[in-house]
C-alpha cells in the first residue's frame, strides 16, 4: 500500500538568493491549485519580502511542472468555508454567512484585495511561468510587473463556461488589445506563450529547461539598481494604469462577477454552474 499524500506544513517555499527572493507555490501534486491556505501563505511571504531590507526583487514561480491551474475548487484540502485571519480589507468573515454576502466578502478579501495588494508591492515582482497558467493563475501572474514564460507554458481563462465574465482581478483589457480578450473569453481557448509574447501579455519566452536560470539572470540584473528609483518607476507605471481606468474596471467587473454566481446559485444551485474540476476538463477538450 502507498503511503498517504500530505500536504507540506507551509505550501509556499521562501529562499533568498543575494538581492532576489524566489516566493514559490509548493502544492504540485495539485498543479498549485490555490486553496485560502496556500493564499494567505503568499501574503506572508510578499510581506516578508517587502520587509526584508536585503531583498530588492521577488520572483513568483510555482513548484512542478504547473506554474497554477488556478483557483482550488476541488482537491482534498479545498477550504474555502473555513476561516482566516482578514489581512487584505476590512470586509466581514464570511465562513459564517451565506449566499452572496459570504462570497462577495471571501472574494473580496482572497482574490481581488490580495492581488491588488501585491501589484503594490513596492519592489520589481517577476513570474516565472510554466505549464498551466489557468484563470486564478492568470491573477497572480498579471499583478506581477513582469512575466517570463516557458515555451510549455499556456494561459486561460475558462470561467464563461460557468456563465461568469472572468476571474475576478479583470485585467484582460489591459494585459492584451480588447479584442484579442474577447476571444480569449469567448472560446476558452488556450493562448501558447509565443502567443502571449506577441500580444505583449508576457516579456519573454525561454525553453523549459532555461526558465529559472534565466528569470534569476534578468531578477539579478534589476536588483543592481537603485532601490528608490525601481519602487518610484513601478508606481508611476502602476498610476498610468489605474489613470487608464484599471482600479474602476477591476470594481466594476467584480460586480459583474458576482452578479454571475447570484444569478447560477438560483438557476443551478451551484454558483459555478455545476462546474467541477472534471467538467471543465471535458469541456476544455
Amino acid at each position: 500500500m502507498s503511503a498517504a499524500r500530505t500536504e507540506p506544513a507551509e505550501p509556499v517555499r521562501y529562499e533568498r538568493h543575494g538581492a532576489v527572493v524566489v516566493v514559490t507555490m509548493d502544492r504540485p501534486d495539485y498543479r498549485n491549485a490555490q486553496n485560502s491556505a496556500m493564499t494567505y501563505a503568499l501574503d506572508r511571504a510578499l510581506y516578508r519580502a517587502a520587509d526584508d531590507n536585503e531583498v530588492k526583487v521577488v520572483v513568483l514561480a510555482g513548484a512542478g511542472k504547473h506554474f497554477s491551474a488556478g483557483h482550488d475548487i476541488g482537491t482534498p484540502e479545498r477550504d474555502a468555508h473555513l476561516p482566516f485571519d482578514r489581512k487584505a480589507g476590512l470586509w466581514w468573515d464570511h465562513s459564517d454567512k451565506q449566499g452572496a454576502e459570504s462570497r462577495y466578502a471571501r472574494e473580496s478579501e482572497v482574490y481581488l484585495g490580495m492581488c491588488r495588494r501585491w501589484r503594490e508591492l513596492p519592489k520589481p515582482l517577476i513570474a516565472s511561468v510554466q505549464g498551466a497558467c489557468v484563470a486564478g493563475g492568470l491573477m497572480l501572474a498579471w499583478v506581477c510587473d513582469l512575466i517570463i514564460a516557458s515555451e510549455d507554458a499556456f494561459f486561460a481563462d475558462p470561467v464563461v463556461r460557468m456563465g461568469i465574465p472572468g476571474v475576478e482581478y479583470f485585467a484582460h483589457p489591459w494585459v492584451m488589445p480588447p479584442r484579442v480578450a474577447k476571444e480569449f473569453l469567448y472560446t476558452g481557448d488556450r493562448m501558447s506563450a509565443q502567443r502571449a509574447y506577441e500580444v505583449g501579455m508576457v516579456n519573454r519566452v525561454v525553453p523549459r529547461a532555461e526558465l529559472a536560470d534565466r528569470t534569476m539572470e534578468l531578477a539579478t540584473r534589476i536588483a543592481d539598481m537603485p532601490r528608490l528609483g525601481l519602487a518610484l518607476a513601478k508606481r508611476a507605471v502602476n498610476q498610468a494604469e489605474d489613470l487608464q481606468g484599471l482600479h474602476a474596471g477591476l470594481d466594476s467587473v467584480f460586480g459583474l462577477h458576482h452578479l454571475a454566481h447570484a444569478h447560477n446559485a438560483e438557476t443551478a444551485n451551484d454558483p459555478l454552474a455545476g462546474m467541477d474540476v472534471r467538467a471543465m476538463k471535458e469541456a476544455s477538450s
